[in-house]
């Protein structure tokens, strides 16, 4: 059987790894591993992603993953990766978060037949004494090695807070915690967190004489250095509540030809083998590729169904063959009040959340990247009426090459 290192090396998973012979000796038998999300919002997005494949191949090789929600540590907020403090979130609002994140997590993992665990670091941080905890934790960090750590070098121009500087602490602090009730020997995280997790694996081996080790994920970008996971729309959210499956869906479809392979062998589970054999893929080949890739990934986080659904949705949008598949993202608007708000086109995408703001919706409208029902629109001050609907009381809106929405008249 495979050692589950080498699947996640070979699919692009490893950037940073304590001792790579090491953990890879570590995954032999069955080991108990962790990663970090914190609940600073009420829904896990595209950049959660990532440890969550990692999580599931961990499972999927016999391994029991943890997945830590910060009920404690999104208290202060994580200055890595950050150029401001992050805003305070209210207790209310981290546990509503963690709600709703530890059922989305057990979307991916068999939480509930005990393969894998969901914690809440609250349960040990909120407790702590202040006093003992800086006695017998805090002084086994050196203040400059902290300080040389590249999360915290970024910060020091523009400031860095002290309930801030206390993060590494804590979050080390949950790795060691997690040693003792759990046996956990493997930490994983985002680039952004290596100095975090290296404390973490430091303060096991001075507490318990113990070593475990650690390795990060790689930060994906596009082709331009922007972080992968945004749209014009936002976050790439795994909820379908913030984001249906078609527009899910859509994200993957519509990535950079370049991206295709390096994102097949991340987020989804097909097999080395086929995914190599589509990097020969040339031409109009390369978009089935992005088809298969933002087929598999809606399966993993929406289901067949969904994801059969936004397929046929595509093809049907894109053959001109229906506007009115009900994968298609959209909303409803009543007769009347179509009648009343008078809007041009460009107030009508921005008010129903098609666009952004309405200078960007009139900005396409302008460059010729807006259609109804397959008329351009060339004006951004045109009315919209009843005449924009078919028979069907329907209206398709396209914008731009790839990206399409209804709306339905009640």
């Amino acid at each position: 059987m495979q050692n589950v290192y080498d699947t996640l090396k070979a699919r692009g998973f490893i950037e940073n790894v304590t001792d790579e012979e090491a953990v890879k000796a570590l995954l032999n038998e069955p080991r108990v591993c962790y990663t970090g999300f914190d609940p600073t919002g009420d829904s896990l997005h595209v950049g959660h992603l990532l440890p969550i494949m990692a999580l599931m191949h961990m499972e999927r090789a016999g391994h029991k993953p943890i997945a830590l929600l910060g009920g404690g540590t999104a208290m202060i907020g994580d200055p890595s990766g950050k150029t401001e403090m992050r805003q305070m979130i209210t207790a209310g609002t981290i546990e509503a978060n963690k709600e709703a994140m530890k059922k989305q997590i057990g979307h991916y993992l068999d939480v509930e037949g005990g393969k894998s665990l969901v914690l809440d670091n609250a349960r040990w941080l909120l407790p702590l004494n202040y006093i003992e905890f800086l006695r017998e934790i805090g002084r086994h960090f050196s203040v400059n090695r902290m300080l040389a750590a590249e999360a915290y070098k970024q910060r020091l121009e523009r400031g860095l807070s002290f309930i801030e500087f206390n993060y590494q602490i804590l979050q080390a602090f949950d790795f060691l915690t997690l040693y003792r009730s759990h046996g956990c020997l493997l930490q994983m995280g985002g680039n952004d967190q290596w100095g975090n997790i290296l404390a973490g694996e430091d303060l096991v081996r001075r507490l318990e004489g113990k070593e475990v080790h650690a390795f990060t994920y790689p930060l994906l970008t596009t082709a331009d250095g922007k972080k992968m996971g945004k749209t014009e729309k936002g976050a790439v959210w795994l909820s379908s509540e913030k984001l249906s499956p078609y527009e899910y869906f859509q994200f993957w479809r519509n990535v950079e030809d370049s991206q295709v392979i390096k994102l097949l062998k991340l987020f989804t589970f097909l097999p080395l083998k086929e995914i190599s054999e589509m990097e020969e893929w040339t031409d109009s080949r390369i978009n089935k590729a992005k088809e298969r890739l933002a087929y598999e990934a809606t399966v993993i986080t929406h289901g067949e169904e969904e994801a059969r659904k936004a397929l046929e949705a595509t093809k049907a949008v894109f053959a001109g063959a229906g506007a009115s598949n009900e994968a298609l993202p959209g909303t409803e608007i009543k007769e009347e009040d179509l009648n009343v708000r008078n809007w041009d086109a460009a107030s009508f995408l921005a008010e129903l959340g098609f666009s952004p703001s309405k200078s960007e919706a009139k900005r396409l409208i302008k460059q010729g990247g807006v259609s109804f029902n397959g008329e351009k629109v060339s004006d951004f001050a045109m009315a919209v009426t009843e005449a924009c609907f078919d028979e069907n009381k329907e209206c398709l809106i396209k914008m731009g090459k790839k990206t399409f929405f209804k709306v339905v008249l009640k």
